[in-house]
């Protein structure tokens, strides 16, 4: 959660261990996976921002914290990605300029390998 004086909730999220089935995943990334039935990942339940706060890059931080915090976890709790469901389609064209792709069997879900998200944070501590 961030706020900035304490009180005022400016934005959230929340992560969780998930799992989904293998042939729900992108066939390039599901060759790259043990052939289990179910796969587990992190789901990214919500981020939200505050109205008063949108249009300051929040998301974009908030997003970039909790796949941090995911790939982190990984190292730990076996993940192979991060699932989000996206809210509507504008919420689906931010998680794309992210590499996010849609999962076609469920509506609005989506996927990000940790490998991915791996390559985002190569260059950082």
């Amino acid at each position: 959660m961030i706020t900035p004086d304490g009180t005022t909730i400016a934005g959230y999220y929340t992560l969780s261990q998930y799992s989904v089935r293998l042939d729900e995943i992108p066939p390039e990334d599901a060759r790259k996976l043990p052939k289990y039935p179910n796969v587990s990942t992190t789901l990214l339940g919500r981020l939200a921002v505050a109205v008063s706060f949108q249009g300051q890059k929040l998301g974009e931080l908030m997003l970039m914290d909790a796949l941090h915090r995911c790939l982190r976890g990984s190292k730990e709790l076996a993940s192979a990605g991060v699932i989000v469901d996206a809210k509507n389609a504008a919420a689906a064209n931010f998680y794309k300029k992210f590499g996010f792709m849609e999962l076609p069997k469920v509506e609005n879900r989506m996927f990000l390998a940790i490998g991915t998200v791996e390559k985002m944070f190569a260059n950082r501590p």
